[in-house]
């Protein structure tokens, strides 16, 4: 018998039929009379962000709770996927793309920010460098040569916690505001995206998206509520609007408030 109960409330996995081999950090059960083995397993809970075709919500986001593989390492990562996805496919919701450089589908790496790609006056870079540096500060920027930096050095440049407090995106000489929260990420994305005609059709297989790397008490921005984004506005015949707008796009995101 196996009893699971969540990490983060101290929780562990007790077997007290003998079946599983200590793994890690183990400890004598409080209970003498059982002498049971204490595992500890580490849980996590991480979103599936599901497009809709109708309504004032343009995405729902669905948590599962799944087995949480610790590390670094990419092997341990695309454990946590396959682990994410088995928890949705469980509940009926499937098929499921990762959108991450974490992704053990093609398309899903393809589709990372760090990958996709993105042009700014001809000079090719990709979505995330653009994100960076399109930033602007109370003391500085937009610091537009990070649009040719590779996206991790980009994303660390020390100019963009150094120059005070985010007060606006500018891109293309056009200032954009820092609401609604994600509303300036998701439309560049949504701009690449439009710019890759086959990803309508490939994007409109997939039940919903997710991004193992996405943390929502750490992060703001996700890939995987973008790609749902985009499936939703193409249902609803708002695609071609909403890229061509930023003002339309965000008339859609606040009418989900």
């Amino acid at each position: 018998m196996k009893c699971f109960i969540h990490a983060r409330n101290g929780a562990i996995l007790i077997s007290i039929d003998g079946s599983s081999r200590p793994r890690g950090a183990s400890c004598l059960s409080q209970e003498k009379s059982r002498q049971t083995i204490c595992d500890f397993i580490e849980m996590a809970e991480r979103s599936v962000f599901v497009p809709r075709r109708g309504g004032t919500k343009l995405v729902d986001e669905v948590p599962f709770e799944f087995d949480w593989s610790s590390g670094f390492a990419p092997s341990q990562k695309r454990k946590n996927v396959r682990s994410l996805h088995a928890a949705s496919v469980r509940a009926g919701l499937a098929p499921l793309l990762e959108v991450s450089s974490k992704s053990e589908c093609e398309l899903g790496l393809e589709l990372s920010a760090f990958a996709l790609p993105f042009s700014v006056d001809g000079i090719a870079t990709n979505v995330e460098s653009v994100y960076q540096g399109s930033k602007a500060f109370e003391r500085g920027g937009p610091y537009t040569d990070l649009y040719l930096v590779p996206p991790r050095a980009a994303r660390k440049d020390k100019r963009l916690r150094t120059s005070g407090r985010l007060i606006a995106f500018q891109f293309e000489h056009k200032d954009y505001p820092l609401t609604p929260t994600t509303a300036f990420y998701d439309w560049i994305y949504m701009n690449a995206l439009y710019r890759l005609p086959r990803l309508r059709t490939d994007l409109q297989r997939f039940a919903g998206f997710t991004d193992i790397e996405f943390n929502p008490k750490r992060s703001l921005n996700c890939q995987a509520r973008s790609c749902a984004t985009f499936v939703s506005l193409i249902w609803r015949g708002e695609v071609d609007d909403a890229v061509e707008s930023f003002e339309h796009f965000t008339e859609l995101l606040t009418a989900q408030v």
